[in-house]
């Protein structure tokens, strides 16, 4: 798998990359690849130099949810923390739009997953520009003050926060989940025919659907205007699911073994003694 042909690199189309994919014994080798992870993890988080954040947007019923089930179970729960941002509550609207986000990051040793991201400000709020006057702007008193030129500009501030975050030892991923109308619509379908999937439904679900088009110009501009060489972003074709948690789970280790994490070594003081509690513990 060559992760540069789900990068995306100067200007994209959405509608060029493939939303279907099927790699033969996807979850066989995903097996081996979450061993690794787990073993490249412990090690990251004994150094402690780096910490790693995981962007995932897609459409509902993309798959976000059992992705990261499937990827990181076996990595120890202490590695890896994962937020799920859903529609801001009244103390974070009383900040800016990257507060919620920024307190939420992984500490050096971990590994973040943002399940649906800040970039929801440029996604979502752009659907529905109504949506930014809960943030009571100061600069916003009509509609026609939430144009292209003011989402434009809340990307690079992203553009600027995701820099910040690289300098300072967090590895940026970010991921598009890219679904196909088709798949959603059986997808969605699964969850009102079988009972036990039924919670999973809303008829909010429906209504999205229908400004599916819109969402995609959306994603493809932020796409566009967000892939930055220090935090990039992978389309992966999301209507198989064991294709693309394999693909996104190889583009996450590859990237950290990049880094070549290192326990660190005993003070030379304490060496010097390892013998000795070594003696104390075996004479209880």
């Amino acid at each position: 798998m060559d992760k540069e042909n789900y990068k995306v690199k100067n200007n994209i189309k959405l509608a060029d990359f493939d939303t279907k994919e099927v790699i033969d014994e996807a979850k066989k080798k995903l097996k081996k690849i979450r061993k690794k992870l787990s073993d490249i993890q412990d090690t990251m988080y004994a150094e402690g130099k780096y910490s790693m954040l995981i962007c995932l947007q897609g459409m509902d019923t993309s798959g976000k949810d059992s992705l990261i089930r499937e990827v990181f179970k076996d990595v120890n729960a202490r590695g890896v923390e994962v937020h799920s941002f859903k529609v801001p509550t009244e103390l974070e609207l009383k900040h800016d739009f990257l507060w919620r986000h920024y307190i939420a990051l992984p500490a050096k040793g971990k590994i973040g997953v943002f399940n649906r991201t800040h970039y929801e400000n440029v996604l979502v709020t752009r659907v529905h520009p109504e949506y930014v006057f809960g943030e009571n702007l100061p600069t916003i008193n009509t509609l026609e003050d939430i144009n292209d030129d003011f989402f434009h500009d809340r990307m690079e501030r992203i553009n600027n926060f995701e820099k910040h975050l690289v300098e300072s030892g967090t590895i940026v991923l970010k991921f598009f989940l890219n679904l196909s109308k088709e798949e959603q619509k059986n997808r969605l379908l699964r969850r009102l025919n079988l009972p036990e999937k039924n919670w999973k439904f809303s008829a909010g679900d429906l209504k999205e659907r229908k400004l599916w088009d819109k969402y995609q110009f959306c994603y493809q501009d932020l796409l566009n205007r967000t892939s930055k060489e220090y935090a990039p972003w992978f389309v992966i074709p999301a209507d198989d699911k064991p294709t693309a948690r394999l693909l996104l789970a190889d583009i996450v280790l590859e990237e950290l073994e990049k880094y070549n994490f290192k326990e660190p070594v005993l003070p030379t003081k304490i060496q010097a003694q390892v013998e000795e509690f070594k003696q104390q513990l075996n004479n209880e």
